[in-house]
């Protein structure tokens, strides 16, 4: 299956380079420059994936992929950050990317968190043509075909992957993830010093469900190992 696939990135070599490797994975590839001819692509049709530069003339990533999530419709954003960037990276994840990739990178890394995605899409895509589901636990009640999670009634706004793992802790309630497996489990890989990304999204996601995000009702530290999620068969 070929997908498609919009680079939008200033640097020509890193942009060829991204290509090459997408064209290995059968995708194909729309190369954009800076952010206002990035966004005219992103108008004129839809993509399967967007890779997108933060720092872009013109417009940068940042508004891209606010404008993206403003749409109706998913699609799925790898963000290109610079290796200082953390709070770039913050602001992204909280405007919607789904994952991000620190400059320089590795051809091996990219293609690997490419392959996540793509994967993780599939898999929600072929759960929800298996049927409605709706998980409760107290509260919160995540209904997985139309990804739309409230507590108490009232709807929660949730990036695709503060959805992805709130979604994978309320199917295994009382079950204890480590950082890493949470890591394998939702983003699809698993690289040392990544763990971060779990610890800032389990905040983020925290501080939305989570009537006092100091002592969580529904998502918990296990001290030492990893997290876990409210069982309340168990009323725990």
């Amino acid at each position: 299956m070929t997908r498609e696939v919009l680079v939008i990135e200033d640097d020509p070599d890193i942009a060829r380079l991204v290509k090459l490797q997408l064209t290995d994975l059968s995708c194909a590839v729309k190369l954009a420059g800076d952010g206002p001819s990035g966004l005219a692509a992103l108008e004129a049709k839809p993509y399967d994936l967007v890779i997108l530069d933060l720092m872009l003339p013109g417009m940068d990533g940042l508004e891209i992929c606010r404008r993206i999530r403003a749409q109706p419709g998913y699609t799925p954003i790898l963000m290109l950050t610079a290796k200082s960037g953390e709070l770039d990276r913050v602001l992204g994840l909280e405007m919607g990317a789904d994952d991000y990739v620190t400059k320089p990178f590795s051809v091996l890394e990219l293609v690997a968190r490419v392959k996540a995605i793509f994967r993780r899409v599939d898999s929600l895509a072929s759960r929800a043509a298996a049927g409605g589901q709706v998980i409760e636990n107290g509260g919160l009640v995540v209904d997985v075909e139309r990804r739309e999670v409230t507590l108490y009634g009232k709807p929660v706004e949730l990036t695709a992957t503060e959805f992805d793992l709130v979604l994978h802790f309320a199917r295994h309630p009382g079950r204890v993830f480590t950082r890493a497996q949470l890591l394998d489990q939702v983003w699809g890989y698993s690289h040392s010093g990544y763990e971060h990304t779990v610890n800032s999204h389990i905040n983020r996601l925290r501080a939305k469900i989570e009537a006092n995000p100091n002592s969580p009702e529904y998502i918990q530290t296990v001290w030492g190992v990893g997290y876990k999620f409210r069982d309340a068969a168990r009323g725990q």
